[in-house]
Formats: structure tokens, C-alpha cells, sequence
């Protein structure tokens, strides 16, 4: 076959595979294309309890990020990064944070409103143990931590296998963390992805303060125009190394950036 022959022949094979992808398009649709990666903030500060698997985690979700090409991580454990000119470049900001940590007045409306006006937060574990004496924060989250009762192998039962964050998980799944429980907390308020299968715990031990056996380990909520994920799984090390958590991670970020 002469090079002008084979040369010919390229061309159309790449015009049919073009006309074959346009008219697999709905008339007037314009082709698909990857949405652009969302700017994380994954801010990380220690008022109270410090807990070890921080740096890990900060390494973990910017690798995360990088190998999906889905965010990009900005990790930061400055305060001062809470205000709204900071916060601007960002989609979605994660908390992994305790106690009651150092910002302002104005930074706690910035942060609301960063929220409230279409953007995204993803609390993870501690998230919940932080901010007790700002009320708006734990309306915002879904509710405060309240002990753990229980740090051991556990079955935790996927409610919404639909949801970004869970749709890769099968209806159960077993894993060794610690538990928390919740108070200001109700199911009324929120949208719940997973849920401890008490069956596998003892709800003897004496730090079960709940009665109704409701101990809900993620979950959503609106907040204004924006969407907020909890999740209170990630204490321990080896969860933040097992893929099923990550890609509860990812697509929870995901899908609080609006994708």
C-alpha cells in the first residue's frame, strides 16, 4: 500500500469515528467533557485532643486528589485562612479539627456564609468535636460528638448506596475504628449514608448515652445553597490507608462541590 494510500485511509477512519461520536450526541448536545477538579482547603488544627493520624490523613487525601485529578488539596493549619478573601478560591474547605479553635466573630460569618452561598464542607471524625460554643457550627454539621464508646471491629450498614460518597460500598461493610455517638443530633435533620449496625456492639458499655440505637456514621444536609458532609469514620490510621474509605472521601467532596 503506497504512503498516499495509507495516508487516506487514517483520514476517513478518523472522520467515521467522529461522525459515529456526534451522532451518539442528543441533537444540539455538544460533547461531554471532565469537570474541572474542585480547590480543596483541608484544614487541620488541633484545639483539643491532637489526633496522630493527622499528617498521614494531609498526605493521604493531596495524594487522593492528585491520583484522581478530581481536586486539588490545599492543606493548611492556619486560621487565618477562614476569611472570605482566602476562602474565595476554594469549592469545598474539610475540617479534621477539635476544640474550640482561634477565629473571629467575622471569620465564623465568612465561614458560614462561605457555605450558605453554594459552596461545600466535608467534616470528617473530630469535625464534630469542635466549635461547642458556636451553636450555628453544630447546626451546620448535623450535631456534636458525644463519647465513643466503642474503638473496635464493627458492621456499618449503607442506607443510600445511590449517593457519590457510597455508591461503590455493598450494604454492609465491616471495619475497625472508633465509634462515635452524637447529641443535637436528629434524623430528622440530615440525610443518613451510613449507620452502625448495633448487633455487633455492646450497647451495655456505660458511654451509651443514646436510647433510640440511632448512631449514624455519615450523613448530609443543606445548609442555605450549600451541601454539607459528615462523616465520623477516620480515627485510626489503617482506615484512611483502605480504599473504601478514600473513595467515601472523594465522592463525598465531590458531590459537595456540586458535581
Amino acid at each position: 500500500m503506497s504512503a498516499r494510500v495509507a495516508g487516506g485511509a487514517a483520514r476517513a477512519a478518523v472522520c467515521v469515528l467522529w461522525l459515529l461520536a456526534c451522532l451518539a450526541l442528543p441533537s444540539g448536545a455538544a460533547p461531554r467533557t471532565r469537570p474541572a477538579a474542585a480547590e480543596v482547603l483541608y484544614f487541620t488544627y488541633s484545639a483539643g485532643y491532637r489526633h496522630k493520624v493527622v499528617p498521614e490523613s494531609e498526605r493521604i487525601l493531596s495524594k487522593l486528589g492528585e491520583e484522581s485529578g478530581r481536586m486539588r488539596v490545599t492543606v493548611s493549619h492556619d486560621p487565618a485562612i477562614l476569611d472570605a478573601a482566602r476562602l474565595a478560591r476554594f469549592d469545598v474547605v474539610v475540617f479534621y479539627t477539635t476544640g474550640e479553635l482561634p477565629i473571629d466573630a467575622r471569620q465564623k460569618r465568612d465561614l458560614l456564609a462561605f457555605v450558605e452561598d453554594g459552596k461545600g464542607f466535608v467534616g470528617i471524625h473530630s469535625a464534630s468535636d469542635t466549635f461547642y460554643q458556636w451553636p450555628e457550627y453544630g447546626r451546620m454539621l448535623g450535631g456534636y460528638f458525644d463519647e465513643h464508646p466503642w474503638n473496635q471491629q464493627v458492621t456499618v450498614r449503607v442506607e443510600d448506596r445511590r449517593h457519590p460518597a457510597t455508591r461503590h460500598l455493598s450494604r454492609r461493610l465491616d471495619i475497625a475504628d472508633e465509634i462515635y455517638q452524637f447529641k443535637d443530633w436528629s434524623r430528622a435533620d440530615v440525610h443518613v449514608l451510613l449507620r452502625l449496625d448495633t448487633a455487633s456492639v455492646d450497647l451495655a458499655h456505660p458511654k451509651v448515652h443514646r436510647k433510640d440505637g440511632d448512631f449514624a456514621l455519615a450523613w448530609t444536609r443543606a445548609q442555605g445553597r450549600g451541601r454539607v458532609f459528615y462523616t465520623a469514620l477516620g480515627h485510626r490510621p489503617e482506615v484512611w490507608r483502605d480504599p473504601r474509605f478514600q473513595h467515601l472521601l472523594l465522592g463525598a467532596v465531590q458531590w459537595a462541590a456540586g458535581e
